[in-house]
């Protein structure tokens, strides 16, 4: 079977959605299908195997240069792909992934306008190129690039499904009347999708009431992991000092600074364990004060020769990095859709502490992977960590539950064998293996 996903690169970042599209596609591959991962805007970056295309499509140059330009929505395609080389769009992208999302309203707006917006071109091209390769299925892995479905049903009358994994974080960063149109135009656009697959139940309930559709028309697939590369679980360690790790962007969203007052009001406590904290994951130029200030906060505690933030640009790196931790806390401020970083942290014998909001509790109560502590509070997220560290046979038994979860319910191949399930609704030729 030959699967199109067409994905959205993030500007030089390691974005969750993109880790996961292109772990799918591998999977699929390995399955024996033709599968194809098409980046849009920039490249993705990932640390496993880049399984995109060299084609990107709706090129972050050309996109913006159509929008400001009434000549550039006019150029011949050939003129359009000097802006669409690779390293100039990695360049780009070191100046893009500065630009506040509320800035994006319009060019948003634009984009989810399909062939009436100001890329019209550039949909014409994603739309011949779909016709040449006929597939037989194709996946938008987010509803912010679905004005190109309207134009893609009529020229190719082929199921379309659209993958939500985190629109609502970019939308809910527009002004008002932009959330609200853009809304508008993601319901009409709507009407030529087929099915939707979510990545957490928490996030398909939330996202058809966000965009006003029918709940059954939804489907969770849930995220998962290749597993070649992580390490067996190891046995935890007894002994202080204990690591409190972080493994996401470095960003307010993430929750970075609230592990950072959870760690300072844990070494303040009398009779705690004595605890280290480690960082790692990606930092953007936009986030360094951000980050300094986090520092300045170490250091005014005392504590700043008991942190260290660890570069993890490879997978072997990461995998080094999370094995290094007793626990794994990613305290975010927004309800995540995904949690690929829990999973990771499983893969190598990791408990988790998290919030209970968004998918964490769904991950957390169905495995015993970890514990769950109030959204919003310092105190129950300084318990939490306390209360892992210290309790030896609560942390080995989260171990020990994460690490059989990870490998029996959310790996990649199973991951793909659930998304073939859904795609074997809308392509009767297709028989899907159960996972």
């Amino acid at each position: 079977m030959k699967i199109v996903f067409i994905t959205a690169g993030a500007a030089g970042m390691y974005c969750g959605s993109c880790l996961r599209d292109n772990t799918l596609v591998n999977a699929l591959r390995q399955l024996g299908h033709d599968a194809l991962l098409i980046p849009t805007y920039t490249p993705i970056t990932t640390d496993e195997e880049d399984a995109s295309q060299r084609r990107i499509f709706f090129g972050g140059v050309n996109v913006y240069l159509e929008q400001k330009f009434w000549l550039f929505r006019h150029t011949p395609w050939i003129i359009d792909r000097l802006f669409n080389f690779r390293w100039l769009l990695k360049w780009v992208s070191r100046f893009a992934v500065q630009t506040d999302y509320s800035q994006l309203g319009e060019l948003t707006i634009s984009m989810l306008e399909g062939r009436q917006g100001n890329q019209a071109k550039e949909v014409e091209k994603l739309v011949a190129f779909l016709v040449d390769e006929q597939p037989d299925v194709v996946l938008f892995t987010n509803a912010l690039l679905s004005g190109a479905i309207p134009a893609v049903k009529a020229a190719l009358p082929r199921p379309v499904l659209v993958t939500l994994q985190g629109d609502d974080i970019f939308l809910d960063a527009l002004p008002e009347n932009d959330r609200a149109h853009c809304l508008e135009l993601i319901r009409a656009n709507d009407r030529s999708v087929d099915a939707y697959i979510s990545t957490s139940t928490y996030y398909a309930d939330h996202m058809a009431s966000y965009l006003g559709i029918a709940r059954e028309r939804i489907t969770v697939v849930p995220p998962g992991i290749q597993l070649a590369g992580h390490g067996e679980p190891q046995g935890i360690r007894t002994q202080e000092p204990f690591v409190i790790g972080y493994f996401a962007r470095v960003c307010p969203e993430k929750g970075f600074h609230r592990l950072v007052d959870a760690f300072i009001r844990l070494r303040q406590q009398p009779g705690a364990p004595r605890t280290l904290l480690k960082a790692s994951g990606w930092l953007g130029a936009n986030q360094r004060r951000y980050f300094d200030e986090q520092l300045k906060r170490l250091d005014a505690a005392g504590l700043r020769s008991d942190f260290e933030y660890v570069e993890s640009p490879t997978h072997e790196a990461k995998v080094r990095f999370l094995r290094s931790l007793d626990v794994l806390c990613v305290p975010t401020t927004y309800r995540e859709p995904k949690g690929l970083y829990v999973l990771e942290a499983w893969a190598n014998g990791i408990p988790v502490v998290l919030p209970a909001h968004g998918a964490f509790p769904e991950l957390v109560e169905s495995t015993g992977g970890g514990l769950l502590v109030a959204p919003d509070s310092l105190e129950d997220l300084t318990h939490g960590l306390h209360r892992i560290l210290t309790d030896t046979d609560l942390r080995r038994r989260a171990t020990q539950a994460g690490a059989a979860a990870v490998r029996q319910r959310y790996t990649a191949e199973i991951m793909a064998r659930n998304t073939l399930a859904v795609v074997a609704r809308y392509c009767p030729t297709l028989a899907a293996p159960p996972a």
